[in-house]
């Protein structure tokens, strides 16, 4: 052993081949932390210093190579000035060169994953050999950011601009055979027969067979393209690449700027620029946002996770009321491999579940994702019935009949005497509170709420809604179904419209507001779109349905009255009294088509401009600014009040839940975040000067409290 830390040791093998493997203590998974790269830094010394080694195979412990930087260290890190950043970046790529510059040949086995710095480790190798399962990726622009460990200098010098655009602006995962095909490995093999191809490629090479410093070179020399061909390659891409990020998402168009600028450049020029260009990045907000996102997700699983130990097992569930929604939930339950039965009251409605499911499922096969053999397995995993037969052996039931507490009420009371002592009830309503549902129930500890968001198969988020008598083994099972369904639980506590509705509605009112203060609401959809939502509040009602819409508003009214009780006519009123109920009826604040491919395509219609004449009660000239801050303020402090109140435990969880349930624009990073953003004595502030309009408008004494000391919801 010439070298042994916590992550990383150095043995010699036989021939003088020394073997540098990755192995973090104390962790299930590889990544570089200040700590490794330290070790990195002193392995490659203890190398260099000694004549025995004549080859290097890099390897990793654990299931995985390594999946890339610890990105809880970067909330700290980008706090930082600018240059200090810089400085860190090249302090970082001195290591990665000193590895690439070894005086032997060196090869990486990448096993299992090998993700943006393990990507880049691997890079900096003269050799890789890939295991078949492997994925590969550099996912860095998915954070706001690019690589910043040479990713943006060695992939382009050894697959090409424009296969290093794609890797590095998408950020998707490659697997093994388009990773070989592309020339980022030089082999893929076997699981089981990696290691035994790496030493063999490393012998090879020491043995003078192949030429480890010819296949080093291109990395430390510029790009060979002349200027035609750079111009040809990088102007063609950034036009395609800005369109397909938006304006939000800097970091991909950034990174091909990057790439070009580096372009003349040898490798420690060319690392300058991805350094200077990386800090840059790190200090936007998006980047913030964005790593702030994925450390809220990883918190969010971890939190699933620990209902585990409680959770009851869920062999077979079932949904009550089949339909659109019906067929969504057995859909997903099948296709992630939990039989479902499926019951209705009419023949009609069971039949529209199914060709929901078989809708979805022939979707699969036909984009390749599924073989025809497993949509057949997944479509009898989903058994229609019209009588609770076969409820005796069910673990888990999710009602999902119409939102109305009468007809759920009796539901629940109907089902309850037909399934075991133990099985789980879950309600999917959007906005009826669970305490009171559960007075239907004998068993009101067996009972939560399961609140899908339609269209199921598309949206993650799942609300678990505890009320006042859910036990914890009630609320562990269904958080535990709706991961084996595929989706991201959120625990939330009781009130009228949980989290997401309770804090959507506002939002509709500052919609409802602009309205009646004469804005277009095309203009207003449109500048929500810009603000990032998306689609605009009009567009929203018209796929929700006006209907859903006007209910929800009023049972949120009841439940809220001092703030959420308009005695006003709205926009949604006037289009619900009309029957224009958005998509459904072809007509609602805007009327519908079918496009070539079948699918509803919204156009302008007069008529709607007519009936909301009689509302509109001033003309304001309103500005951009002005009609997101109307439409946004009352969103954010419903959050703020949902954290106040304890439905969600913690300001990760509201924004998550935001982010997951109705896409709140991932770059902004949730509804706390964005007051964070703009900070909160100024958020206070702009909502202030919209007082006149009432309690939905005005800051909580708390979050004022927050603003004079200089609080914040994140760190």
């Amino acid at each position: 052993m010439i070298y042994e830390g916590k992550a990383i040791t150095v043995k010699i093998l036989e021939d003088g081949i020394a073997e540098l493997r990755f192995d973090l203590q104390g962790e299930s998974v590889n990544k570089f932390n200040q700590a490794t790269l330290a070790e990195f830094k002193a392995a490659v010394e203890k190398i260099q210093s000694d004549n025995s080694v004549k080859g290097v195979i890099v390897t990793s412990g654990k299931d995985v190579f390594i999946v890339g930087a610890d990105i809880t260290e970067f909330v700290q890190a980008f706090q930082l000035p600018e240059e200090e950043l810089v400085a860190g970046s090249l302090e970082t790529n001195r290591i990665f060169n000193a590895f690439e510059d070894l005086n032997v040949p060196t090869v990486a086995a990448i096993n299992g994953l090998a993700l943006g710095g393990g990507l880049e480790m691997c890079l900096a190798c003269d050799f890789r050999v890939m295991a078949q399962s492997t994925k590969i990726g550099l996912p860095e622009t998915k954070l706001g950011i690019y690589p910043g460990f040479g990713g943006t200098v060695r992939l382009p010098r050894l697959i090409g601009v424009d296969n290093a655009v794609e890797w590095i602006a998408g950020g998707a995962d490659q697997r093994a055979e388009a990773a070989l095909k592309a020339g980022a490995v030089d082999a893929v093999v076997a699981d089981d027969k990696l290691r035994d191809a790496a030493l063999d490629l490393v012998r090879r090479a020491i043995a003078g067979e192949l030429d480890f410093r010819a296949k080093r070179q291109p990395k430390l020399e510029k790009l060979k393209l002349n200027t035609i061909e750079q111009m040809m390659a990088f102007e063609t891409t950034k036009g395609f690449v800005a369109g397909q990020a938006g304006p939000n998402y800097p970091a991909p168009l950034e990174a091909i700027k990057t790439i070009q600028k580096a372009a003349n450049h040898g490798r420690e020029k060319a690392l300058e620029i991805e350094a200077a260009g990386f800090a840059k990045l790190a200090k936007t907000n998006v980047a913030a946002s964005l790593v702030g996102l994925f450390l809220n997700d990883q918190a969010l699983k971890s939190k699933a996770k620990k209902y585990d130990k409680q959770a009851g097992d869920v062999k077979l569930a079932a949904v009550l009321g089949a339909g659109i929604m019906g067929g969504g939930i057995a859909y997903q339950s099948a296709y992630k491999g939990t039989p479902i039965l499926m019951k209705d009251i009419r023949e009609e409605g069971i039949q529209l579940g199914l060709d929901e499911a078989s809708k979805l499922l022939g979707k699969r096969v036909e984009k390749g994702r599924m073989k025809p053999a497993d949509m057949a397995k997944a479509l009898n995993a989903i058994r229609p019935t019209m009588s609770y037969g076969d409820f005796g052996n069910v673990d888990i039931v999710v009602e999902a009949v119409v939102e109305n507490p009468k007809v759920k009420h009796a539901v629940l009371a109907e089902v309850e005497q037909y399934v075991k002592e133990d099985a789980i009830i879950a309600s999917n309503t959007s906005t009826i509170s669970i305490t009171y549902l559960a007075q239907a129930l004998k068993r009101p500890e067996n009972f939560v709420g399961m609140h899908f968001f339609n269209p199921v198969h598309m949206m993650p988020l799942v609300e678990v809604i505890r009320g006042e008598k859910s036990s914890e083994k009630a609320v562990a099972t269904t958080v535990a179904y709706a991961k084996k369904m595929g989706k991201t639980p959120i625990v939330v506590n009781d009130c009228p419209g949980f989290l997401v509705n309770r804090v959507l509605f506002p939002y509709f009112g500052g919609f409802a507001r602009l309205i009646g203060m004469g804005a277009d609401f095309q203009r207003v959809d449109k500048v929500m779109e810009k603000f990032g939502w998306p689609m605009g509040p009009a567009y929203l009602m018209d796929v929700v349905g006006m209907d859903t819409g006007h209910h929800g508003r009023d049972v949120m009214a009841e439940g809220y009255p001092d703030r959420m009780a308009d005695k006003t006519k709205t926009a949604v009123d006037v289009m619900y009294e009309a029957n224009r109920l958005g998509q459904k009826t072809g007509k609602g604040f805007y009327a519908y088509e079918m496009d070539k491919k079948g699918k509803p395509k919204k156009v302008v219609d007069a008529e709607a401009y007519d009936l909301l004449k009689p509302i509109v009660q001033e003309q304001r000239e309103l500005t951009d600014e002005e009609i997101i801050e109307i439409m946004m303020v009352p969103l954010c402090l419903e959050t703020v009040r949902c954290l106040e109140d304890g439905i969600v435990e913690s300001a990760a969880d509201a924004d998550m839940g935001l982010i997951y349930g109705i896409g709140f624009p991932p770059f902004r990073g949730g509804a706390l975040r964005y007051i964070d953003t703009i900070g909160v004595a100024e958020f206070v502030a702009i909502a202030d000067k919209y007082a006149e309009f009432g309690p939905m408008y005005h800051p909580t004494e708390k979050l004022r409290e927050m603003a004079a000391s200089g609080k914040k919801f994140f760190g």
